[in-house]
């Protein structure tokens, strides 16, 4: 479903994606791993065109991300994107957050957005804070929306860009609980994270990135088990040790 060949990019003069080559087939699990400034989330945006790469080529089903011609928004509103921040609207309540971008992208008529809405809040557990506002909810709650109105979108895919960097420990699990089931009903997903015991659960295979590279991109047993790269294995040793 997505296939990334010999990507790379540069901010100025400096390349912060180095000829990157991954997938991802259709009910695929696959996370992106690696120490901070690695490229992780640069990666996973150049996947619906966010960030703009200068070589390589990225296809999502059969559209060339890259191509000039390629009408962005729409390939957006088929991948849902997952940020650490939430970004919801503050001046809507969590169920108009839901429903907007069915009526504004997908013209869905309001009582059709409303309904999907509701279904999908209950899905994540918040049925009941439909008529909150976000800074009226804790920040696993938000992310919980955020998610939500991702999956309102009847997305093919979706992007998770360290979806839990920015909750406090308690509030994490509930965030993981809701993807590990997304994962479990055959959702196509890629996601960068640190949580380990996330990957070793739901993930098909992980890519391990350093300075831009692609290091490893192997099956989960194989990564968590018997690591190839020394700069692997030097990673799981630190965030495996506790």
């Amino acid at each position: 479903m997505i296939l990334m060949e010999n990507v790379s990019k540069w901010y100025g003069s400096f390349q912060v994606l180095n000829g990157c080559t991954t997938s991802v087939s259709k009910g695929e699990v696959v996370v992106v791993c690696g120490p901070s400034g690695s490229g992780k989330s640069t990666l996973i945006k150049t996947v619906n065109g966010l960030e703009t790469i200068q070589e390589g080529k990225i296809t999502v089903e059969e559209t060339i991300v890259s191509n000039r011609k390629t009408n962005l928004n729409q390939l957006r509103s088929r991948i849902g994107m997952v940020f650490q921040n939430f970004e919801l609207f503050p001046h809507m309540s969590v169920l108009e957050n839901v429903k907007l971008g069915q009526m504004k992208v997908l013209g869905r008529a309001d009582s059709e957005s409303e309904n999907k809405a509701k279904l999908l809040l209950d899905r994540v557990g918040l049925a009941d804070h439909a008529a909150k506002f976000p800074s009226q909810l804790s920040g696993g709650q938000q992310q919980r929306v955020a998610i939500a109105r991702g999956l309102a979108m009847d997305p093919i895919a979706m992007l998770f860009d360290e979806p839990t960097s920015a909750l406090d420990p308690e509030m994490i699990n509930d965030v993981l609980d809701v993807m590990v089931e997304l994962a479990n009903d055959g959702m196509t997903m890629m996601v960068v994270t640190h949580e380990m015991g996330f990957a070793k659960k739901v993930a098909d295979r992980v890519v391990f990135m350093d300075e831009g590279k692609i290091i490893e991109d192997a099956t989960k047993d194989d990564f968590f088990g018997s690591p190839r790269s020394d700069r692997a294995q030097q990673f799981l040793s630190k965030i495996l040790s506790y």
